[in-house]
């Protein structure tokens, strides 16, 4: 990067860098070691030791300068406010009890007149160097949220300025916790008040620095900025030009159901102890369901984000509905703990026998307990502006390696070009979902579909992705020491299932002939929908309207197949002795030429196997309403099904002879096997014309799938 002589590193050429320096920080990939930020010195005092009053604070008109504007969904509930009002002491602490906290600030709460307006503010200074740290803190009563809820909700923004030159360097807003990306943007515009979108009652902050106030703009558009400075994600297809920052999703199209927050049970508002607090004291009920699992099907019909209360300094010439207070956070810094019974939300987890529920909780501590408040560096998300930062000042460390991992969260539907309860389709995601690693201890919300968890250990993992109305997704993944974004799903996609279109296909390895270490499955027109290490019994959620190949690999490498059609077969469908080798590929053969010829038969009415040459010509003379050889299209279509006859006889044959340890007879049979499929391929061409468009689509599917199928039990030694 080119220094201007200020040092200022230039905003587009930091940009320009994205596939280098961020790239590489964001997969992970080791480059620079990483460097521990300089030592801090908290300056904010404002008069709460005694020793100084709130204007003799050095930093008081830098302060007020950089005081944010904000920006309130117009369903919000609980703006921020000064808990002191809610404190008691309790064994000889001062404490903020969550039911006092969210009682008493409902009880002084009038439409309009949100109570003790108050943003809190804290200056850190690096030592030996021009750079301090802004830090406004916004406390909220409660936390509402899509399966998640708390007590308390402290956010934060961090406003970078050089003391040198009075320019502000990078805006950093909190979004929900450090595994998600923060916010964020360098070297906003001198003098510009910095704006924040609060998402409606989890309060994460989205920057916005555009010219247009009060919408949060994740792409620069018309020649305009973007809201945010963040790189995109290298090396990923799907998300390699688009930032990767936690953003406004409500504001960004997607839909976004909030759940009605239980304790012991019950709604929050019907407990006792919180007698002013109302079921319209929440989230309202066109935005809220009370339950993931009784869905049937993702909520469709959800109010978009609307603005509302606007609110500033009340010492600033700005046009906004509330005016807030600045105080310093030393005033507060007496209250040792927010606390309040731990809530707890349902969070599905799919398993061979019977679903898990994981009770999954967040809870909130007092900011002056967290590394962010005595090093605001340690909120840096962005790996090209930690790096930015680091060569302006000798303070900031490069950004160290780090991990991610990565999925795009899919709607799975029944194919347009399939044939009734043959085929599905994955499409983009209309609303958001939720992923969890078993390891974390909370869960991270999608943004436009997309999971983003940063900094995950080294080892084995399972993630767990769950959307109201549809079925769980759950898997195991591999995040390498080395680095390098771990991509969950197949290629980055994890497809889920409405509740009423789930089936449930289940593998117990333990029934298995050899140790299996793969599952796989595979829908005849959407392609490999389901990959994943094998290390216990497993359960995977399919469109009950596809047709699939379950595969199955062991330590060997060898593979078995196994057909799954769960209209045909059950709501719920278990893979029965999961053995990998030829004969398992070869039965797998013999049931998708059935299939297929099965098909074929009922597309033209006739009987399967009994094609008699009277009853073909009127059958297929209706397909082609007149157009062609009626006659030869007949005869086609009954050579294409002896065809399939043939596929499916030798490949029984070639089962029975792997089965009784028969390795010659067992690849002559799948020899008779390939012969067999060629000539599928030669009279499908031939019979395509007299088919539906939906059934000949299904034959070509599975003709590739079986001609791979048969080449792959020929290769394989394990019979």
């Amino acid at each position: 990067m080119t220094d201007d002589p200020t040092g200022r590193v230039d905003r587009r050429t930091v940009l320009r860098t994205v596939a280098g320096v961020g790239g590489a920080a964001l997969a992970g990939c080791p480059g620079t070691a990483p460097e521990s930020d300089g030592p801090t010195v908290q300056v904010t005092d404002g008069g709460g030791t005694g020793t100084q009053s709130p204007d003799s604070d050095p930093y008081l008109d830098l302060v007020r300068t950089y005081a944010p504007t904000l920006y309130f969904d117009t369903d919000e509930r609980w703006f921020p406010t000064d808990p002191r009002p809610y404190a008691s002491e309790r064994d000889g602490e001062t404490i903020v009890d969550g039911f006092d906290a969210l009682d008493g600030y409902h009880a002084e709460s009038e439409p309009g007149e949100p109570p003790a307006p108050t943003v809190f503010y804290n200056v850190v200074e690096y030592e030996d160097s021009p750079l301090v740290g802004l830090q406004y803190w916004l406390y909220s009563a409660f936390d509402q949220f899509t399966t998640n809820f708390h007590w308390h909700d402290w956010e934060v923004l961090h406003v970078f300025v050089d003391t040198d030159t009075g320019e502000p360097q990078l805006y950093v807003a909190s979004s929900h916790s450090r595994k998600v990306p923060n916010n964020e943007f360098l070297d906003p515009e001198p003098g510009r008040v910095p704006r924040v979108l609060s998402e409606l009652g989890s309060h994460s902050s989205a920057l916005s620095v555009n010219d247009v106030p009060d919408q949060f703009q994740r792409l620069p558009t018309d020649g305009g900025l973007a809201d945010i400075t963040n790189s995109a994600l290298e090396g990923i297809e799907d998300v390699a030009s688009i930032p990767i920052a936690y953003g406004l999703p409500r504001d960004e199209g997607s839909r976004l159901p909030y759940v009605v927050p239980e304790l012991d049970g019950e709604p929050l508002y019907e407990h006792d102890r919180l007698p002013n607090v109302d079921r319209a004291a929440l989230v309202p009920p066109a935005l809220t369901v009370r339950s993931f699992t009784d869905l049937s099907e993702p909520p469709g019909d959800l109010p978009r984000r609307e603005n509302g209360l606007v609110f500033a300094h009340s010492g600033r010439d700005v046009s906004a509905d509330i005016d807030y207070d600045l105080v310093p956070t030393t005033e507060i810094e007496h209250i040792t703990d927010f606390t309040g019974p731990q809530l707890s939300f349902e969070f599905s987890v799919p398993e061979a026998v019977e679903d898990a529920i994981a009770g999954h909780i967040t809870t909130t501590g007092a900011p002056w307990g967290q590394p962010r408040y005595e090093n605001p560096a340690a909120d840096i998300t962005e790996p090209n502006h930690r790096q930015a930062l680091a060569q302006r000042y000798d303070a900031i460390g490069d950004p160290a390696p780090g991990t991610v991992v990565f999925g795009k969260v899919a709607e799975t539907v029944a194919s347009p070009d399939a044939p009734e309860n043959s085929g599905v389709r994955t499409e983009p995601t209309s609303y958001e979902a939720v992923a969890l690693l078993e390891s974390e201890p909370e869960a991270v919300p999608t943004f436009g579909g997309t999971a983003v968890v940063r900094d995950v250990p080294a080892g084995e993992h399972r993630l767990t992705v769950n959307a109201a109305g549809t079925a769980p997704h759950s898997e195991r993944i591999t995040v390498e020491e080395s680095g390098g974004p771990t991509v969950a799903g197949v290629d980055g996609q994890i497809p889920l299932v409405a509740n009423a279109d789930a089936t449930k296909v289940t593998v117990d390895p333990s029934q298995a002939d050899s140790e299996l270490t793969g599952l796989a499955i595979l829908d005849d027109f959407a392609g490999r929908l389901y990959d994943a290490p094998l290390t216990g019994p497993d359960a995977v959620y399919v469109h009950s309207g596809g047709a699939y190949t379950t595969e199955v690999r062991d330590t060997d490498d060898a593979v078995g197949a196994f057909r799954v059609n769960p209209a045909v077969d059950a709501a719920s469908v278990a893979i029965e002795n999961p053995s990998t080798g030829k004969a398992s590929l070869a039965r797998f053969l013999a049931a998708i030429a059935s299939e297929t010829e099965a098909d074929i038969a009922a597309a033209a009415d006739i009987e399967s196997g009994d094609l008699d040459t009277d009853d073909a010509v009127d059958a297929v003379g209706d397909v082609v309403s007149g157009n062609g050889d009626v006659t030869g299209q007949a005869n086609a279509i009954r050579g294409l099904s002896q065809a399939l006859a043939s596929v499916a006889s030798a490949a029984g044959k070639a089962a029975d002879r792997a089965a009784a340890g028969d390795r010659a007879g067992a690849d002559n049979q799948l020899r008779g096997v390939s012969n067999a499929l060629e000539q599928v391929g030669e009279r499908l061409s031939v019979a395509r014309s007299a088919l539906p468009d939906e059934i000949g689509n299904a034959a070509d599917r599975r003709l590739d799938a079986a001609t791979r199928r048969a080449e792959q039990a020929r290769q394989q030694s394990k019979l």
